[in-house]
């Protein structure tokens, strides 16, 4: 195998390793989104899209290539049986061209696989974080729901107690008044029974 098809042999166990990481639960989403947003990755994440694009050029090329060898060595064949030394020379190329061919074509599939899964992990970090937010503000909406029922029940409450103080207080005023109404009728009684005696007491003592 020559030096690129073995780099991209390489490329393709390093895709087939990194998609087996980021499917395993071993790194949770935020720690990927952690992780893209670091230094590290930062260095190539404002060139991504170029690095991609080219890389995926370049392979696109190896493929062409590949099914350039294999239509070359396939059409080869056709022309009947000929040495049996240049046969199987010619069927050793085909084999390395279609071996070529699924080494390309999967990394080239792998490729927009990883960049697929990049950006499900980063959406679904964020849609982590918003759902924590909304949890956390559905909270805080209830504890404060909570407080202001608790709060107008205790007004109410005291707006109820106050009315029933303020009532008792005047059925004890008019209770009061009432009292003070039959006294004053007793002292005049009193009062009128005191004159009757003073009178009778003093006609009684003239007619001695």
């Amino acid at each position: 195998m020559s030096i690129q098809w073995t780099f991209i042999a390489g490329y393709l166990y390093f895709e087939i390793a990194l998609v087996t990481i980021m499917m395993l639960p071993i790194f949770s989403p935020r720690r990927w989104h952690q992780f893209f947003k670091s230094s590290l990755f930062s260095m190539f994440q404002s060139h991504a899209a170029v690095y991609f694009y080219v890389f995926l050029g370049i392979l696109g090329v190896f493929l062409l290539d590949a099914i350039r060898e294999m239509r070359k060595y396939s059409h080869s064949n056709d022309g009947g049986h000929v040495h049996l030394a240049s046969e199987m020379k010619g069927n050793v190329k085909l084999f390395r061209a279609q071996r070529n061919f699924y080494i390309t074509g999967f990394a080239i599939f792998l490729t927009f696989v990883i960049r697929r899964l990049i950006t499900m992990l980063i959406i679904q970090d964020e849609l982590s974080i918003k759902a924590e937010r909304i949890i956390k503000q559905a909270d805080d909406t209830v504890k404060l729901a909570k407080h202001t029922v608790l709060a107008n029940t205790m007004r109410a409450s005291e707006s109820q107690n106050y009315e029933e103080v303020k009532n008792d207080l005047e059925n004890t005023l008019a209770l009061l008044e009432e009292e003070k109404e039959k006294t004053h009728q007793l002292e005049k009684e009193v009062t009128k029974w005191k004159s009757r005696y003073e009178e009778v007491t003093t006609s009684g003592q003239g007619d001695n």
